[in-house]
């Protein structure tokens, strides 16, 4: 089956940096689209980034030139690097993988984020 498991989430300081990894398995990661999105308390999830399956990169305004989002066909991994973070960037992030065709796709269990001010 399909399984999506992030890593790297934790406690850091403002200003302070870390590398989210994503390993998918049970898919054709190669043509999958595949995206970073965080949900804070009390608000709705949003997209962080994506990158589709050519290389394509797309980034909420909010961590433009922050964040960058990478994938590694040969592992079936994605990374979000994030610098400068910022207290409101705490919250939980979720990895999603989409075929391009799909509206819906697939979860990961999250992993959180704690931007300490």
């Amino acid at each position: 089956q399909v399984q999506l498991v992030e890593s790297g989430g934790g406690l850091v300081q403002a200003g302070g940096s870390l590398r989210l990894s994503c390993a998918a398995s049970g898919l054709p990661f190669s043509i999958m689209i595949m995206g970073w999105y965080r949900q804070a308390p009390g608000k709705q999830r949003e997209l962080v980034a994506g990158i589709t399956s050519d290389g394509m990169k797309n980034y909420a305004d909010s961590v433009k030139g922050r964040f960058t989002i990478s994938r590694d066909n040969a592992k079936s991994t994605v990374y979000l690097q994030m610098s400068s973070l910022k207290a409101e960037d705490t919250g939980a992030y979720y990895c999603n993988a989409r075929r391009i065709a799909a509206v819906f796709g697939y979860w990961g269990q999250g992993t959180q984020v704690t931007v300490s001010s």
